[in-house]
């Protein structure tokens, strides 16, 4: 195949490369507080929403329901969060943060702020909005786009 068939930049490789890029950034002061980056997701989630399902972490953390079945299960163990029925219907259930995540996000969230306002330096504010913008813009478009195209257009 000839890249005259793709001439597109491929979109999905350089989102992982950014994504890379950001997240190798993050990953050595997660791994000091014991922490994944799925782990930090779901508790950075839950301290942003509060108590949530996990058909809801699923969906707003972008975690496979089999992984994230088997990473709550772990979180609980080690006492990164804790599992509640709920009152009105036993099948389901609620996932919230322990004191002990609370702690962690608290010795984080400096460090956390400290590399952003690093980043928003090097790169400055004005670009960190506009590619903040730029993401949402993307999300927000893509949700509305139609299904998959069945054929190429002639």
């Amino acid at each position: 195949m000839s890249m005259s068939t793709l001439p597109h930049r491929n979109l999905p490789l350089l989102l992982l490369q950014a994504r890379e890029a950001v997240i190798s950034r993050f990953r050595p002061l997660l791994h000091e507080q014991g922490l994944t980056e799925q782990q930090w997701r779901i508790i950075r989630t839950l301290l942003e929403r509060g108590p949530l399902e996990p058909r809801e972490l699923v969906q707003i953390c972008h975690i496979s329901s089999p992984s994230l079945t088997g990473i709550l299960a772990r979180m609980t163990d080690t006492g990164w969060i804790a599992r509640e029925r709920m009152a009105h219907d036993q099948r389901r259930v609620l996932v919230s943060l322990t004191p002990q995540s609370h702690q962690a996000a608290e010795a984080l969230a400096p460090r956390i702020e400290a590399l952003y306002r690093h980043m928003e330096g090097h790169m400055s504010p004005e670009f960190m909005q506009q590619f903040y913008a730029t993401l949402d813009a993307l999300i927000d478009r893509m949700a509305d786009l139609p299904g998959p195209i069945a054929q190429a257009d002639e």
